[in-house]
């Protein structure tokens, strides 16, 4: 049984790490933060979060579009991880699924200045 305590201790370490990972420091960073975005798009289309929230995050009756999240003050990269990890209203909870690097490439998807499109899905190969 995890703790409270342990859990938020997790919760604020992560929160730290996601809003260090969303600050630039060097040109280096730059490379890291593309592959964090290509990253979570990828993860965005294999999680099925389009399937609520629309394809690229445009919203949906059922769940509020994603595409201002960058801008929008209310929504802090820390939020964010939280309302992955933990769900909320009609949102179910992915902190069981998704590892924190995971979370991480899902949060820089969301708040991309140019959020990349994922590569197209190959076709599996015959008899598989």
């Amino acid at each position: 049984m995890i703790s409270v305590r342990s859990l938020t201790l997790r919760t604020a370490l992560f929160a730290v790490a996601v809003v260090a990972a969303a600050l630039p420091v060097h040109a280096a960073s730059g490379s890291k933060t593309k592959a964090a975005e290509q990253a979570g798009a990828i993860l965005f289309r294999a999680q099925d979060c389009a399937h609520c929230h629309g394809e690229g995050g445009v919203g949906t009756k059922k769940a509020p579009p994603l595409v201002g999240l960058r801008k929008n003050k209310e929504w802090p990269p820390d939020k964010i991880a939280r309302q992955i990890l933990n769900g909320g209203q009609k949102m179910p909870p992915f902190g069981e699924s998704l590892t924190d690097d995971e979370i991480a490439q899902l949060v820089a998807y969301l708040r991309a200045k140019h959020p990349p499109v994922p590569p197209p899905i190959l076709p599996a190969a015959p008899g598989k």
